[in-house]
């Protein structure tokens, strides 16, 4: 199985996370990656105040090179789902001022205005008290509702929610909307409950079944963690997974795939 970009990735930003961006590039050049995506975290976990200032390291990027270290360098973010309607952070919070302190022309939602400075979003679950209780339909639906924001490119992480979801529902929509389901390295780390990676084998065989693209990321929070796919690499073989359907074999497949899954273009400024 070929895999040559990693586009589920932490630098310093994500606060609990311990490498810079050039730190992380260069990991990716080293290990022969063509591709690497950083994805900080937009979610509460960050600050306790939710403002633009303090997610303002999202707004500058237009400066990132487009190639570093021969890396074609993506800028995306981990967006938190926090609810059973599959709202992501932020959708829900508006400011009126620029970082500088500045009255803008009018009120922007922060959910919007930071997904828009990427060229794509992976949605993830990390906090789930507020679904307790749900159905099965009702968590399928959640993430059905995430995939309809246009900026979400690729659901993280599913195997280690903890969320009964129908695998095949789910499955057959990413793929008819040209989206991703991501195989997540970190997933397979030791002190994971074996059901977790159980569940990662179930969903990579249905995409498989089902013709659906998946993703790799390393979800990486340091940049010896950069590139490394070895357990996912692993579960792909043992389940003879096509890899024509793995969109991370190669730069230009991943960023066909964006374009075909019609991600708006990132864009700076207000």
């Amino acid at each position: 199985m070929r895999i040559t970009c990693d586009v589920h990735t932490h630098s310093l930003y994500s606060s609990h996370a311990y490498s810079t961006v050039e730190e992380n590039v260069r990991a990716a050049s080293e290990r022969g990656y063509e591709l690497l995506g950083i994805t900080d975290h937009f979610s509460s976990m960050l600050y306790d105040q939710q403002t633009i200032k303090n997610f303002q390291f999202y707004m500058n990027t237009a400066i990132w090179p487009e190639t570093w270290y021969g890396v074609r360098l993506l800028h995306g973010a981990e967006v938190d789902i926090v609810d059973l309607e599959g709202n992501l952070f932020a959708y829900d919070i508006t400011f009126d001022q620029g970082i500088n302190g500045d009255k803008l022309r009018q009120p922007h939602i922060l959910g919007e205005h930071i997904l828009g400075t990427c060229d794509y979003a992976v949605a993830s679950i990390h906090s789930k008290q507020w679904a307790a209780g749900a159905s099965q339909k009702q968590i399928t639906q959640m993430y059905v509702n995430a995939l309809d924001n246009p900026h979400v490119l690729i659901l993280g992480h599913l195997g280690r929610s903890g969320l009964d979801f129908d695998v095949p529902a789910l499955v057959r929509e990413c793929r008819d909307r040209g989206k991703l389901i991501e195989m997540n390295e970190a997933t397979h780390d030791e002190g994971q409950r074996e059901v977790a990676i159980e569940r990662c084998r179930v969903i990579a065989e249905t995409c498989a079944e089902l013709g659906c693209k998946i993703s790799f990321g390393s979800d990486a929070h340091i940049a010896t963690r950069i590139a490394d796919a070895h357990s996912v690499i692993k579960l792909l073989e043992e389940v003879d997974f096509p890899e024509e359907l793995m969109a991370c074999r190669d730069a230009q497949t991943f960023l066909d795939t964006i374009a075909d899954a019609k991600i708006p273009a990132s864009k700076q400024g207000y």
